[in-house]
């Protein structure tokens, strides 16, 4: 199944690309890979708050990472539309790469990044390379930032 079918069956509408908050672009394309800057998670269009370990649960913080992977895929889509392309021309997800805003104490930062592979694995159909780190803070208290390598075929 395509990802644009798939999107559909899932019900998910993709976002248009966020307006960037500081000096950085969305997404820079050389060759055939694209790289999505880092999103944050957003809830009710506002900077989803919190500390895993703290103040968010395991689960809150794999739902706030799959919000930040839907976040992604309307950049990607915008990334390929600029390219003459669309989401079905995704060759794989090459890497991701995952910061959570966590206690010192919190070890289930790969946990959490799950609600990101997991979405994109069920989108794109292929596994990728990933790293999972945890962080003292995000821009705006943010408890997850995500970005992402994609390849265009």
């Amino acid at each position: 199944m395509s990802a644009l079918a798939k999107l559909k069956q899932l019900g998910i509408t993709l976002p248009p690309v966020a307006v960037p908050a500081a000096a950085y672009v969305p997404f820079v394309q050389t060759g055939n890979l694209v790289f999505i800057s880092g999103n944050i998670a957003r809830k009710n269009g506002q900077a989803w708050v919190g500390q895993l370990g703290l103040t968010m649960t395991t689960e809150e913080g794999k739902e706030a990472a799959r919000s930040v992977a839907i976040a992604l895929m309307g950049t990607l889509q915008a990334a390929c539309e600029a390219a003459g392309k669309t989401l079905d021309d995704v060759k794989r997800i090459v890497k991701v790469m995952s910061l959570v805003n966590s206690t010192p104490t919190f070890t289930e930062q790969h946990l959490v990044t799950n609600g990101c592979s997991e979405l994109l694995g069920e989108v794109f159909g292929s596994a990728h390379a990933r790293s999972a780190f945890g962080v003292a803070q995000l821009p705006m208290g943010a408890c997850v930032e995500i970005e992402l390598i994609a390849e265009l075929g």
